[in-house]
């Protein structure tokens, strides 16, 4: 991105809130480990298994919030002039980093419903909103995106697939970026704050005993704001700021969670995360390190303008003030002072190619173009009709003085298209009272005005579909200076300068005041006269004893510092372990169950990306030239049903032996046998024999025949097609189909 430095290095703003004890806390007992200074922004923690003399741990802060601070307290003082440069184009971060259940997501989130609760992003989206519409002579484009980091994968919470992993992306000019990741235009902040609570709905939590509600992702909502400005020379210059807001998952040790199954493996991925960060803020203090570990995390690699890069950053350390928390207040207090010795060189973004609000721009340019083209040749078709109607005789009276204005472009558009369409109903209307013309040509001439109406309709529909999109993508943009014109704005923004000119000044005030106690411990020394040699020895006993006293602490947190790398090692020692045991567990399954030709092309098909600093598979098809789908399988068997080799082809042409062939194994000759035909006498006169004895007889008749040999039964087809056969004509023909007469002509076996 383009861009232009302004007041070149700046330090990441550092600052600490702490809690008010639980009520866990107190019936348990637990004593108060930490001491706040809110004017000197100091914190002082003691250690609870320490002897009584021992001096407690300081740590000093841009500023510091304890039990008793309100939320809007912290955003006036500390995140109001970062939202400030954000609007004016620069990259800005805000994250709070802490033990599980010491306030994270309450300062950034808070109570939505409550306003004396809110956090740090409700806080950020009405003032974000509220610049916007009180701003003169710009537009803004505002956008945002919701994503948590689970388990080191990245998954989009505003996206409809919640299993779907993104990847991360890295470009010369833009930096790091995340594909696929979905964005929504927002125009308000009702709009910005159900996108927060759709994806809050998705995110990881879980209970555990630190939290009942415990966040077990890290999650980022990221803001992107773009405004467009006339200049001096008269062009449109556009600048964009880009706000994180970091709500982190908590640093926490296992044996506290009192966790099983998953959550063991979150915890494990969590201060996986966390401790690459830590390496990070640690390579970046460093001077004489030569490489910073981006790419240990996503967590550091979506954060790396955040810390030493391109952005303004702001990190809140919460704690826990019981004594049961010392251990994780005392490391997260080491890891905040750490992190305020980093250097940003933050720079406006200016003019960036591939802003979002330049391209909604030109296509409100050209879709107003449309319209206006539609306008003017519905002016020009106008005027021919009315010139029509002035040449046959009909009044017209012609509008002069036009709207030039969308709304009139649109109204007369529309009034056109009216006319139009009742002109030919009208015609339509004439043409069927006509009765002098030929049924044909009226048919004809019907049919035309009808292709006409439809015609007129389909260009009514196009367009209202373009003043619709028009109003849509001009509605998107937010242009400032519309809403100025009562007194309470200007009062509220009075009342809002104010606060910040009050933060302003507790800001200087606490400077002031550490930058005095450093003067008079440097100068202490010189005011001190001596009245005689034993008020010189009493003094620098004095002096000896608190010199000693800064050793002893000095050396105390050498120790600290060595029990906790311990600790920390310790604690990957273990995640490696537990890495090493699934990786042996996945080793067993291979070499058992695996072929080993398997393996070998998978092997073969896994390569490293190194844009993502991992291992991929190769796809199984090249997905070379523009069509992404599969080649179909080549043709084995053309003309038969199955396979066939080619000695089975072979054998099937040499003779027709059964052992090769797929289909038509049996050749079956076909004999058709012709029906069994039998003659008897009957009555001419049915009344003179009794029916009984008629049907009795007929049964015993077709007994006999059952019971004569087969071979006596069946007959050749050319013999009885050959041979017919002449009966009297007294007797009457019968054809009766034997059940044998269908079974294939054998031998019959005695």
């Amino acid at each position: 991105m383009a861009g232009r430095s302004r007041g070149g290095c700046e330090a990441l703003k550092v600052v600490a809130r702490c809690r008010p004890m639980s009520r866990r806390e107190e019936a348990a007992g637990y004593e108060r480990v930490l001491e706040l200074d809110v004017k000197l922004g100091q914190v002082s923690i003691r250690n609870p298994r320490a002897c009584p003399g021992e001096m407690p741990k300081t740590f000093t802060f841009d500023a510091v919030y304890d039990a008793g601070s309100k939320q809007v307290d912290l955003y006036d003082e500390t995140v109001r002039p970062l939202i400030d440069c954000v609007l004016q184009g620069f990259n800005g971060t805000i994250f709070a980093y802490g033990q599980t259940g010491t306030g994270k997501t309450y300062t950034m989130q808070g109570a939505w419903a409550e306003p004396e609760k809110r956090g740090i992003i409700p806080m950020a989206f009405e003032h974000i909103f509220t610049h916007i519409s009180r701003s003169q002579n710009q537009q803004y484009l505002v956008r945002a995106s919701y994503l948590e980091i689970y388990q080191e994968e990245i998954r989009d919470l505003l996206a409809k697939d919640q299993s779907k992993k993104l990847e991360l992306k890295e470009n010369p000019e833009t930096g790091v970026y995340i594909k696929d990741l979905s964005s929504f235009v927002t125009k308000n902040v009702k709009e910005i704050e159900h996108v927060m609570n759709l994806g809050s709905q998705t995110r990881s939590v879980g209970s555990t005993n630190m939290n009942e509600h415990s966040s077990r992702s890290h999650a980022i909502f990221l803001i992107t704001i773009e405004c467009s400005e006339t200049g001096p020379d008269g062009e449109e210059h556009i600048r964009v700021g880009k706000l994180n807001l970091v709500d982190l998952a908590g640093s926490e040790r296992q044996s506290k969670m009192g966790v099983h199954g998953e959550r063991p493996k979150e915890a494990s991925k969590i201060n996986l995360s966390l401790s690459a960060l830590g390496n990070v803020i640690s390579a970046l203090v460093d001077g004489k390190s030569t490489h910073i570990p981006y790419r240990d995390s996503k967590l550091t690699r979506l954060l790396q303008d955040s810390l030493g890069g391109n952005a303004k950053t702001i990190m809140v350390a919460t704690l826990g003030p019981a004594s049961h928390s010392y251990d994780e207040s005392l490391s997260t207090l080491r890891f905040a002072n750490r992190a305020k010795n980093i250097k940003n060189k933050p720079r406006v973004n200016e003019d960036p190619k591939d802003t979002l609000l330049r391209e909604f721009q030109e296509e409100i340019v050209r879709l107003k173009a449309q319209l206006e083209k539609r306008g003017m040749l519905g002016k020009k078709r106008r005027r021919s009709s009315r010139r029509k109607k002035a040449m046959d005789g009909e009044s017209a009276t012609e509008n002069e003085g036009e709207d030039d204005n969308e709304d009139g472009l649109e109204k007369n558009m529309e009034n056109y298209l009216k006319e139009q369409k009742e002109r030919l109903e009208e015609e339509k209307a004439a043409i069927q009272d006509d009765h002098s013309l030929v049924s044909e040509e009226k048919q004809k001439l019907l049919q035309e005005k009808e292709k006409m109406i439809e015609d007129l309709r389909k260009e009514q529909e196009a367009t209202e579909l373009l003043a619709t999109k028009y109003k849509a993508m001009e509605s998107k943009l937010l242009i400032g200076g519309r809403t100025i014109v009562d007194h309470t704005n200007e009062q509220q923004k009075m009342l809002e300068l104010k606060r910040q000119e009050i933060a302003e000044q507790k800001r200087r005030e606490r400077e002031m005041q550490q930058e005095m106690l450093l003067r008079d411990e440097e100068t202490m020394e010189l005011r001190e006269t001596y009245t005689s040699l034993q008020q010189e020895v009493e003094i620098k006993t004095k002096k000896l004893k608190k010199l000693y006293a800064k050793l002893q602490a000095v050396k105390a947190e050498i120790q600290d510092q060595h029990d906790e790398y311990i600790r920390v090692r310790q604690d990957l020692e273990e995640a490696q372990n537990e890495q090493t045991r699934e990786l042996k567990l996945k080793y067993l399954i291979i070499e058992n169950f695996i072929p080993p030709e398997e393996k070998n092309k998978i092997m073969n098909r896994l390569y490293f990306d190194g844009e993502e600093d991992q291992w991929k598979f190769q796809p199984l098809v090249p997905t070379g030239g523009n069509s992404n789908q599969m080649k179909r399988r080549p043709t084995s068997a053309v003309g038969y049903k199955r396979p066939i080799s080619q000695y089975a082809r072979v054998a099937m042409a040499m003779g027709s032996h059964p052992r090769y062939r797929a289909e038509n194994i049996m050749f079956l000759e076909l004999d058709l046998s012709p029906p069994a035909i039998f003659e008897f006498e009957r009555s001419r006169d049915p009344a003179e024999q009794d029916p009984r004895a008629l049907h009795l007889e007929r049964l015993m008749h077709l007994d006999s025949l059952l019971e004569r040999p087969v071979a006596s039964r069946v007959r050749k087809s050319r013999s009885w097609c050959q041979t017919p056969r002449s009966l009297p004509p007294s007797t009457t023909h019968v054809s009766l189909t034997s059940s044998s007469s269908r079974a294939p002509t054998m031998p019959a076996q005695e």
